[in-house]
């Protein structure tokens, strides 16, 4: 039997001590500024105006949280914050954090007033519209919740890139695109691929910019519409990433099905997300991801493997699989 421990408690309960502190580190571009080189107290105090008081402690807590080195004086990024905070590269997933920081974080004050409510606490609960809606009104908040999106999404893109089977495919199209990292993955990995991302017309620039950085604008292209009004796209691959868990399921099955009449016979529909294990206990990130729709959404929520193969079999699709992409996401894969 467990011996009772305060530990876990504490560590929890007070976790936003820590949440923050790297939230706020992200958001100062500390990470970015030592991928250059690494620097002293002194330096890193001057150079992100960190009053006297608090730059050792705040810079100490990053090393006691694995998130910094100290060297003789000096800190410096870990392997892992400076392949993926440092902004000037593109594996940079600050994005998400960056929103994180800026909206998310103080709206999860909110979080038992959604759970005794379940309506949302974002933007939406004073406007009185849709959160997409109120999003895709205010150019400058999209194209962080666009760039943020990449940053959650980018280490399951290339997973999926490299596990797929692309190569009896000619086509793929990436549905609710937004930036379009999971189509420029794809298609870079695969050089008989050509895709296309559909999403609705404010998205076409954020996409569009994102293609050509990455020098594909040639073999992929923007269709702009929104998928619950417009038929989507024809392509031997559908794909649709942290999609699904932003409707109730009766959307959720508007949009399979959709997906299974665009596709071919053959063809595959793959949609990923932070996929609840079925027994409903291991995935913990993914069941928060859940409460975070419930924060964000008017009827979102994510779900186990087991529920999207039915709902794809539902749908008519002959063969459904699930298969594990990186850290908590997970495809599931349905052939028509």
């Amino acid at each position: 039997m467990e011996k009772p421990s305060v530990d876990h408690i504490m560590q929890v309960g007070m976790g936003f001590w820590a949440s923050k502190t790297l939230l706020s580190a992200v958001e100062m571009e500390l990470f970015t500024e030592l991928a250059q080189q690494p620097r002293d107290l002194a330096s890193l105090q001057s150079r992100l105006r960190l009053h006297p008081r608090s730059a050792r402690d705040f810079l100490d807590a990053l090393v006691a949280l694995g998130f910094l080195e100290r060297v003789d004086g000096k800190y410096r990024n870990t392997p892992s914050t400076d392949r993926y905070l440092d902004k000037r590269k593109h594996s940079y997933i600050g994005g998400v954090l960056e929103m994180a920081s800026h909206r998310l974080y103080p709206f999860w004050g909110n979080l038992t007033v959604a759970l005794r409510t379940g309506k949302p606490q974002n933007e939406a609960k004073n406007a009185g519209e849709a959160f997409f809606e109120t999003l895709y009104a205010d150019p400058g908040r999209l194209k962080e919740f666009m760039v943020a999106m990449t940053g959650v999404s980018h280490p399951a893109n290339t997973a999926l890139a490299a596990k797929f089977p692309f190569k009896g495919y000619r086509t793929v199209a990436d549905i609710g695109t937004a930036q379009g990292d999971l189509v420029v993955q794809v298609v870079q990995a695969h050089e008989q691929l050509k895709g296309i991302g559909f999403d609705l017309p404010e998205v076409a620039p954020i996409f569009e910019d994102h293609v050509a950085s990455h020098g594909l604008s040639e073999r992929i292209h923007f269709v702009p519409g929104d998928f619950f009004e417009a038929p989507l796209p024809r392509a031997d691959v559908l794909m649709m990433g942290h999609v699904l868990h932003d409707w109730g399921y009766e959307q959720k099955m508007i949009l399979i099905r959709k997906a299974y009449e665009a596709l071919p016979t053959g063809g595959a529909l793959i949609v990923y997300e932070s996929i609840i294990d079925d027994a409903r206990s291991k995935n913990a990130f993914g069941l928060l991801m859940s409460l975070n729709m419930l924060i964000e959404t008017p009827a979102g929520f994510d779900y186990t493997g087991a529920d999207c193969m039915g709902w794809m079999r539902e749908a008519g699709f002959s063969s459904t699989r699930v298969e594990h992409l990186t850290g908590p996401d997970s495809m599931v894969i349905g052939i028509k």
